[in-house]
């Protein structure tokens, strides 16, 4: 009996799996046009529209720490209709920015799997005269408080990662914060800052140009692409910051929706072609299933909420 249980419940699943979708998908991004998050959600969402047949069109809801779009989110009819791909941000910050918000990130929302992470970057000009993060390190003890570093906003996870990074290595540093990477790097190139950080993607350029220096990369491992560039962990160990995508849906949406966009997803991400996509732009696919994504954000969570509580990020 319970066999025949088990394959009357695949055999219902897999029929209304091909119900749907029936109609284009909504993809919300806190990103505005262009921006990383948004440029993340229109390489996943092209393929998946291809594997349904239907459009995936994205909704760009920047503004508040991601407050704008995840409350767009919240509001969205649970039919599986409307997707949501948040960045760290939202996870880290948004809720000590904006405690009182009418909505809440565990109660309003499943996830349905991850999609990719993006690993920050310390970087310098030349003529720093700096080769490593051990000379960077040596040469801020040496300058207390006279060096400053670039990076987006506060509370953003590269002002996150610029904080943790100089309180691990025993350093102070000053912080001037830029609207963007391409800012902050001008102001680098031209002797105005001493170091930035920043997702790696926007610096890709500037990097193989040769006229800026990259220091560390915080990921895991040294980057297949990129063999060469150290990473932050191995002068200060166990160091890893990366900003990350996952893809959730309004709390509600029925379990046969989330677990076949969780399957395509994954089928997604699985295509070279995707994979190169992101990985062009310094963003790394990591598929994981929604309860791995869920223990990947809490621990997230429990990693920067010293750092948030240091600098203090609420408005």
């Amino acid at each position: 009996m319970s066999v025949l249980l088990l394959v009357f419940a695949v055999a219902g699943f897999a029929a209304r799996a091909e119900d749907y979708p029936t109609r284009s998908v909504k993809l919300i991004t806190q990103g505005a046009a262009g921006s990383g998050p948004d440029v993340v959600a229109r390489i996943v969402a092209e393929p998946l529209g291809r594997l349904w047949g239907q459009q995936v069109v994205i909704l760009n809801h920047p503004g508040a720490a991601g407050s704008v779009a995840a409350r767009q989110a919240a509001l969205a009819p649970a039919d599986g209709y409307t997707l949501y791909m948040p960045a760290t941000s939202v996870f880290i910050v948004m809720q000590e920015m904006f405690p009182n918000l009418p909505f809440n990130l565990d109660r309003d929302f499943v996830r349905i799997g991850f999609v990719a992470e993006q690993p920050m970057l310390i970087a310098v000009a030349p003529s720093l005269g700096v080769n490593s993060l051990a000379d960077l390190i040596a040469l801020a003890k040496a300058r207390p408080g006279q060096m400053l570093y670039a990076a987006n906003a506060r509370g953003t996870l590269p002002h996150l990662t610029a904080e943790r990074f100089a309180k691990e290595a025993g350093i102070e540093v000053r912080f001037v914060p830029y609207a963007g990477a391409a800012a902050g790097l001008q102001d680098l190139l031209g002797g105005r800052i001493s170091m930035i950080v920043e997702s790696l993607g926007p610096f890709l350029g500037a990097i193989q140009g040769g006229s800026l220096k990259a220091l560390g990369v915080a990921s895991a491992q040294r980057l297949p692409n990129f063999p060469d560039m150290p990473t932050v962990g191995e002068t200060i160990p166990r160091f890893i910051a990366t900003g990350w995508f996952p893809l959730l849906a309004p709390a509600g949406t029925p379990d046969w929706i989330v677990r076949k966009v969780g399957a395509d997803l994954r089928a997604v991400l699985d295509q070279p072609a995707v994979r190169q996509r992101l990985a062009d732009l310094g963003t790394f696919a990591r598929p994981m299933s929604g309860a791995e994504t869920t223990e990947f954000i809490r621990r997230e969570q429990e990693l920067w909420r010293p750092v948030v509580k240091q600098i203090g990020v609420s408005q």
